[in-house]
């Protein structure tokens, strides 16, 4: 019988967004946003281990004392290479196989998080999605986004990548080029791609402040459950309605400064 492979899903979080600074311990209905992704993602059945994946940068203090009070396991490494912190972060907490997902999901939903593993596993993959960045298509809305890959892909990624947009956004070395590896995306049954689930401007958090304020919606609402609301009060989604996501080819311009 084969060992079980450690499934660690980390959390990658930062201070100095350059759109909205401060953005992961922003409140959003009494707790800071990060609170809202841990507690979600940590309702996964599958997930052994949870970690926050912060920078060395003095600004990112807060965010590792945050976790230092909360018992949460944070890992610091390189503020723009991500991949190196990925890479470094995997290593450290023994992953067989890693989950990466951003501090700015609050909506992320355990169900989908433990579908993309599922597949995943079903199809012996390399690297399984519900999404790619932009210019790829996309069916789950903006801030459901899951990525998984092995620790053996993620290492080889570590080595191969070299372009700035590879190791900022930590996986496309895995996906952009047809036929490298053997990826899977998991697609919904509905396109619900260009709803803006996510929180990168004021806007965003705008939005998410408003919809968090609707009764029971505290840990365990399901992402279904946030998609027949918006439906029915289609004037919220209009808060945030103009923000343009970022491509994976976009890399932070502070990063050259360095």
């Amino acid at each position: 019988m084969d060992k079980k492979q450690k499934i660690v899903c980390i959390i990658q979080a930062r201070m100095a967004s350059s759109r909205l600074p401060g953005k992961v311990l922003k409140n959003i209905n009494n707790h800071p946003m990060l609170y809202w992704v841990l507690s979600r993602a940590g309702r996964s059945e599958k997930i052994d281990e949870m970690v926050v994946a912060t920078t060395l940068d003095d600004s990112d203090d807060p965010v590792a004392e945050w976790c230092q009070y909360n018992n949460t396991h944070c890992f610091r490494g390189n503020t723009f290479d991500v991949l190196d912190r990925y890479y470094q972060a995997a290593k450290k907490f023994q992953a067989d196989v890693v989950v990466r997902l951003t501090a700015d999901c609050p909506l992320i939903d355990p169900k989908l998080i433990d579908d993309v593993l599922d597949a995943f596993f079903e199809n012996n993959v390399d690297f399984g999605a519900n999404r790619l960045p932009p210019p790829f298509t996309r069916t789950y809305p903006i801030g459901l986004d899951i990525e998984v890959a092995s620790f053996k892909a993620l290492t080889e990624a570590w080595k191969k990548a070299k372009l700035p947009f590879e190791r900022e956004h930590v996986m496309p070395y895995l996906y952009a080029i047809k036929d490298r590896y053997n990826i899977l995306v998991l697609e919904a049954d509905n396109d619900h791609g260009s709803r803006r689930w996510t929180v990168d401007t004021p806007e965003d958090l705008e939005f998410m402040r408003a919809l968090y304020k609707k009764p029971g919606y505290q840990i365990d609402f399901p992402w279904k459950e946030v998609l027949k609301f918006l439906d029915e009060n289609p004037d919220l989604e209009q808060i945030n309605a103009d923000i343009a996501h970022k491509t994976f080819f976009d890399v932070d311009k502070r990063s050259k400064q360095k």
